[in-house]
């Protein structure tokens, strides 16, 4: 039997060639190609579709052929975000890992162990498994943007199995049992450029937010960086303040709390003035949130001059959308409490020479938020002169009171740690609600090693977590093997 240390080492040894091939979601098919390559050299049936998902099928030792079909699922995709200033190019950069006692994490950047740590499970499992039934690892392309992989995937490969084991969540000690659905929505607006008027260039930059994802962090009640970056632009204006804007963005991902933002722009009034208002708005800000994001700040500083400046009615179209539409909780659980039912959160904002635009991410379990917050977006967007695109819903994924496979895993968990293992619905997105909207009958949950700060530079892994999770999901599958 293998150690704790042995079953971390040979882990990380299936997770280190996935830090070298550039994955973002959209950009999958190197990974895909080389997934392909390690399942079927398992001893796997593997079918790469369309989509560049990935399906390997493994064959029951001998004597459990008649077991109850299993699959293991994660996705191959990752947010890729880097420190402020830190040059990374997520098209062709590799992810440097460092590792010490206790964690995995990357120099500079996200490390993409959400989710490469179930991919790299998957495939240590299905290499050292000795006694298991018929075994199915699908890992799909694009959970992080719109869920395009689970969504675009043919519903054969879900029909025909028993229990289903998603292993993306974060937190070992978890089991999760039902999440929330959610909405991509994006909104554009053409730019009309025109001259540069007279005065000094400035860019104002909102620092210093928590951030984090949209879905887990949401209940924390923490700022959004890109709604200040409205309120802003706006209160200048309140206050008498001429000024021209050339250039904005902010956020890193889309689903993430936008932790940064900045807008440049041009103006005759007095520093001091301008000062003012960032300094109002400041204050204001930590009324609001200074319990939980308290340390939010702006910074003024001179920029260079540009050459064109956007008309007055894009800038206050887009500030007065930033500001109206609705951010963090919207609503409570009545049945789960302490569970976030419903949430929004603007994630990034870019500007390309023709346009800007910004995504928007409602959650929700109940579906008909979903499509109460898509209608609005759209009669805001035609309010605004901001068009949104409205993507596919995701479904919500609700618990189950009969799961057998929940009773086995917590069984498992508490005789390996001695401990009972918390079971919850949480307010996130995970591939589970696809699954089960595509076979009602299928025994879901989701489980995975414990992670930090996913979706950031700062994201770091757990390593302690990753062998007692092996252990539990190795053992529950002996024990379908055995039904």
């Amino acid at each position: 039997m293998e150690s704790n240390k042995e079953i971390i080492d040979r882990v990380l040894d299936e997770f280190m060639p996935l830090t070298k091939i550039p994955r973002p979601s959209g950009h999958e098919k190197a990974v895909s190609d080389y997934l392909k390559g390690v399942f079927e050299g398992i001893g796997c049936s593997v079918v790469q579709d369309a989509v560049n998902n990935i399906i390997a099928d493994l064959p029951a030792t001998k004597g459990f052929e008649n077991a109850p079909l299993t699959i293991l699922q994660s996705h191959m995709d990752m947010v890729c975000v880097a420190e402020k200033g830190r040059e990374y190019n997520p098209l062709t950069d590799e992810i440097k890992t460092i590792r010490t006692e206790e964690y995995l994490t990357a120099d500079g950047t996200s490390l993409g162990s959400d989710d490469g740590s179930g991919i790299s499970e998957i495939i240590y499992i299905f290499k050292t498994l000795e006694k298991h039934g018929p075994l199915r690892a699908i890992i799909t392309v694009d959970e992080e943007v719109g869920m395009l992989g689970t969504e675009k995937l043919d519903a054969k490969y879900v029909q025909d199995a028993s229990f289903y084991i998603n292993c993306d969540s974060e937190e070992d000690d978890l089991l999760t049992i039902g999440s929330a659905g959610s909405l991509d929505v994006e909104f554009h607006r053409e730019i009309h450029w025109g001259k540069t008027p007279e005065g000094k260039a400035w860019k104002a930059s909102v620092k210093g937010l928590l951030g984090g994802h949209s879905g887990e962090r949401i209940g924390d009640g923490r700022g959004n960086a890109l709604r200040v970056l409205g309120q802003l632009m706006l209160e200048l204006g309140e206050a008498g303040i001429s000024f021209a804007v050339s250039s904005m963005e902010g956020g890193q991902a889309r689903n993430a709390i936008a932790d940064s933002a900045s807008f440049t722009f041009v103006s005759s009034a007095d520093e001091k003035e301008i000062l003012k208002v960032l300094d109002n708005r400041k204050k204001r800000f930590l009324e609001a949130y200074g319990a939980v994001d308290p340390g939010m700040h702006i910074e003024l500083s001179a920029d260079e001059k540009p050459e064109r400046v956007m008309s007055d009615e894009d800038v206050r179209a887009l500030a007065e959308l930033l500001v109206t539409l609705h951010t963090g909780i919207f609503a409570m659980s009545s049945a789960l409490p302490g569970l976030v039912e419903t949430s929004a959160n603007i994630g990034m904002l870019r500007m390309t020479d023709k346009e800007v635009w910004f995504s928007y991410y409602p959650r929700s379990s109940v579906d008909y938020k979903l499509d109460s917050f898509s209608k609005k977006a759209i009669m805001l967007g035609e309010r605004f002169g901001c068009p949104a695109k409205v993507g596919t819903p995701s479904p919500a994924w609700h618990e189950r009171t009969d799961s057998k496979l929940a009773e086995i895993i917590t069984e498992v968990f508490e005789e390996q740690h001695g401990a009972p293992m918390r079971v919850a619905s949480i307010h996130a997105g995970l591939e589970c609600s696809w699954m089960v909207k595509r076979n009602p009958k299928l025994d879901v949950v989701s489980v995975g090693v414990t992670t930090y700060d996913i979706h950031s530079p700062k994201e770091r892994l757990l390593l302690s977590t990753v062998a007692s999770q092996v252990k539990m999901i190795k053992e529950t599958l002996r024990r379908i093997a055995d039904m």
